[in-house]
């Protein structure tokens, strides 16, 4: 909870209305439908949007406060709401938020990454709320609106906040972030073609990843990837400390031995502290223990043991990002569309050869944001799909390029079939979806994959 008191001396603003400055709210929130009695409304004016124009929904939610811009507060009054006016909503949010993580001795935990940012902080906040109370970012609270709202729910009970930071879009976004949430532990786990076309090139993205280590302490800890050697070059961008993650043989949290186990998770042997111990995580494809290793490096930093670390890897939610659900045809669809990039294609393409089917079948729509590397990035996918798939789909205009690799590669045109618009391949996909299949279904954030996974899931099984 937060005073009204605390939100006037954090954001700077103003009270209009007859309101005590003890007046407590429960959350700070910007989305009207998820008000609940005793919120504090923030509105903010985004490119399509403006917040101003759901105050009454807001109330009607139980709001009983709101963060308005001054310009706004004489078409609000009437709504008979205590209203904070300052100059810019969005920056009035960013200054309270500082001003509350001023307030209170917790420990946070910023990561980044081009890919696995909100697996990693699902793992992460799970395997330290075994030992610690957390507050953990939502969906994806990650840039300049929602990681504020995300340090708005610290209390005095939370001892540590996981957050993400985004920081694809331009320079100096991390760093910016970072002086708002000032972490003490920095996650890094790739860098890859995610986001390449706003960019401009990997070294671009690289540097903008690397401002969270550059960000932390001298007694802070950095978290590094050292399978990846643009993560791995961070080392010296920091004057935390450097924990190297992964299988390279030099990284204090290593895995050997990997091996997956399909849909029942994967194994390994960890190698930490002069120890070995042979774990069992039920986290899907081989790439998943990059995550894992991440979460024991940061529960390591912060004092706990293996023993402790391990119930954090049973909870069913972290399994955030690939999805099995029961399909059309008694198929078993893969729901992987939460994104996607040439890597965590080829990832997902590397669990489905793990599987023991009757036949596998990947479902492809447009991977965007590549830039330059729209073709190649494509190219690799359809490659890929020869040697593991017997049925290839693409949906759209970029996705099609996969489906041309693939030719190339060696499939039959029978097991290939490329359609234009989704909405063409929904009407079809229930008559090429055979009893037995695996169907890998990924694509961009943007293409909204799924829609596909609707129309093929089974609702009469359960999931």
């Amino acid at each position: 909870m937060i005073s009204m008191r605390d939100v006037l001396e954090g954001s700077r603003g103003t009270l209009y209305g007859n309101a005590s400055q003890d007046l407590m709210f429960n959350h700070v929130r910007h989305d009207s439908r998820q008000i609940a009695n005793g919120d504090l409304f923030v509105a903010i004016k985004g490119e399509n949007f403006d917040g101003h124009d759901f105050l009454e929904d807001a109330i009607a939610h139980g709001a009983t406060g709101a963060l308005v811009a001054e310009s706004r507060v004489n078409d609000l009054l009437e709504h008979g709401l205590p209203l904070v006016a300052v100059d810019d909503t969005v920056e009035a949010l960013q200054r309270l938020a500082t001003y509350w993580r001023t307030m209170f001795d917790v420990t946070v935990v910023g990561i980044t990454g081009s890919m696995g940012k909100s697996s990693n902080k699902e793992v992460i906040a799970s395997v330290l709320s075994q030992n610690y109370p957390v507050v953990k970012a939502r969906a994806s609270y990650n840039n300049e609106i929602g990681m504020p709202l995300t340090i708005m729910e610290i209390s005095p009970d939370t001892k540590v906040a996981v957050l993400e930071f985004g920081g694809a879009y331009r320079f100096g976004e991390i760093t910016e972030l970072a002086e708002i949430a000032r972490p003490t532990i920095g996650v890094v786990t790739n860098v890859s073609h995610s986001h390449l076309q706003r960019m401009g090139s990997l070294e671009a993205i690289a540097e903008t990843k690397a401002e969270l280590p550059r960000s932390l302490p001298s007694d802070g800890v950095a978290v590094l990837n050292g399978d990846d050697f643009r993560v791995r070059a961070m080392a010296d961008e920091t004057q935390a400390r450097v924990v190297f993650y992964g299988l390279a043989p030099d990284c204090e949290v290593r895995a050997r031995n990997v091996e997956s186990h399909g849909l029942e998770g994967i194994s390994f042997t960890l190698d930490m502290d002069g120890e070995e111990q042979h774990l069992n995580v039920p986290l899907i494809g081989a790439h998943s223990v990059h995550t894992v290793l991440a979460a024991i490096a940061v529960g390591r930093a912060l004092g706990m043991g293996l023993d402790q670390m391990i119930p954090g890897f049973e909870d069913a939610t972290i399994q955030l990002r690939l999805l099995t659900l029961p399909g059309i045809n008694q198929s078993t669809i893969i729901d992987d569309t939460y994104n996607a990039n040439p890597t965590s294609c080829l990832a997902a393409l590397n669990l489905l050869s793990e599987l023991e089917a009757n036949r596998k079948v990947a479902i492809f729509g447009d991977i965007l944001e590549l830039g330059d590397f729209e073709d190649e990035g494509h190219r690799i996918v359809g490659r890929r799909s020869a040697s593991v798939v017997q049925q290839l789909v693409s949906v759209g205009p970029k996705a099609r390029i996969i489906t041309e690799a693939a030719l190339e590669s060696g499939m039959r045109e029978d097991q290939v079939i490329a359609f234009e618009h989704k909405s063409e391949a929904i009407e079809q996909l229930s008559s090429i979806i055979q009893p037995g299949d695996f169907v890998l279904v990924k694509g961009s954030r943007g293409v909204k994959m799924e829609d596909v996974v609707d129309a093929l899931r089974d609702r009469s099984r359960p999931a």
